[in-house]
């Protein structure tokens, strides 16, 4: 059996550091940050009874990284840098074979590389199988709605960063128009000029989220934002959008004022298994995030390599992970939005809400 660990760390800073340190749910949330800067990395839970239908099976270990988004973002690199690894070293003092940096911690600095190079065990971001899945929910919540991919404006916003460039390059050949969204138009035409050849129908680039996102009809979002870029009014009457971004993208006032849009929360997976986590982190039972997932199914099929890292991830990265998810029965587990499961009742009431919006 092949072991792994996985780094967690806050995401949402009092919510998130309340699960571990309830004071913290008290305190204002820069003296939680300052509290979790004196910290160190410590083991969070064992992770049990991942087993896959084809014989193999797994367990390892969630470890805490004491560092928010926010954090990541504004101390210096090398403080960063220097809790990452510690996580590693004790899942190699653990046993683990191979650890997967979750959240914040697989996009800081290079993506996992630097992290890598001071280990000896294999690091993942888990980003193939994230990108993955994303493409999944969107095309599964797009048909949920009535959209027909093939007749549907699709929008990446986020689209230069390393998943958003696979997703693009997974739904041009599919959307009736793809549209480009990112901070950088230096950077956005590049990508256009490479993914028209490919594309069913046009290709556009935009840095107004306000001004073109209106327009699409689904959309994946997967910047690496701290604060939230999609607002209530920069989305059309049934949209679907599938938000990847861990801090989230889409602002919490789109489910308090648009319960005619779909938003995803992407990349939930299913793990197959009487599976304990030993540690709550806001999911049902054998619930986890796809960059979870990914460390499991390289551990479950012996891959024990550094299969994603740095800011790159290639279309035929996020097929073998699809292919491995497939045999290990690994699937995305429905939908879930803000945090909550979305029945399919409740999906055709939006859908129904939109149409009406729409008729007036």
């Amino acid at each position: 059996m092949h072991r792994f660990a996985f780094v967690v760390h806050p995401v949402d800073v009092k919510r998130d550091a309340a699960r571990k340190y309830p004071i913290a749910k008290w305190l204002p949330e820069r003296w939680v940050e300052q509290l979790l800067r004196r910290k160190e990395p410590v083991v969070v839970s064992r992770i049990t009874g991942v087993q896959s239908p084809a014989g193999a099976h797994t367990e390892g270990w969630f470890i805490g990284c004491p560092l928010s988004p926010r954090m990541m973002l504004q101390l210096p690199l090398e403080f960063v840098y220097q809790k990452i690894i510690r996580c590693g070293q004790i899942a190699q003092e653990l046993g683990a074979e191979i650890l997967g940096l979750g959240a914040f911690t697989s996009v800081v600095g290079d993506g996992g590389i630097t992290v890598a190079r001071h280990l000896d065990i294999a690091v993942t971001t888990g980003n193939s199988y994230t990108v993955a899945t994303a493409i999944e929910a969107a095309v599964l919540g797009a048909e949920k709605m009535g959209i027909p991919i093939c007749e549907a404006s699709v929008a990446v916003v986020g689209a230069t960063g390393s998943i958003g460039r696979t997703c693009a390059e997974a739904l041009a050949p599919q959307a009736q128009e793809l549209l480009l969204l990112g901070r950088d138009t230096a950077r956005l035409e590049p990508l256009a000029a490479q993914l028209r050849p490919l594309a069913r129908g046009s290709v556009r680039v935009s840095t107004d989220i306000a001004h073109d996102l209106p327009t699409a009809d689904v959309i994946i979002t997967v910047t690496s934002a701290v604060d939230a870029v999609i607002h209530p009014k920069d989305l059309k009457s049934g949209a679907v959008v599938v938000d990847v971004a861990r801090p989230r993208d889409v602002s919490v006032r789109v489910a308090r004022e648009r319960d005619d849009v779909l938003v995803i929360e992407g990349g939930l997976v299913e793990v197959p298994g009487a599976v304990d986590f030993g540690f709550d982190f806001g999911f049902p039972p054998r619930m986890a995030y796809a960059c979870m997932a990914e460390t499991m199914l390289l551990a479950l099929e012996g891959r024990i390599e550094s299969f994603t890292l740095g800011k790159e991830v290639s279309l035929q990265q996020a097929q073998t992970m699809q292919a491995l998810a497939q045999k290990h029965g690994f699937r995305v587990a429905g939908f879930r939005s803000f945090e909550r499961a979305l029945t399919d009742a409740e999906i055709e009431a939006i859908r129904q809400r939109a149409r009406r919006a729409v008729r007036t």
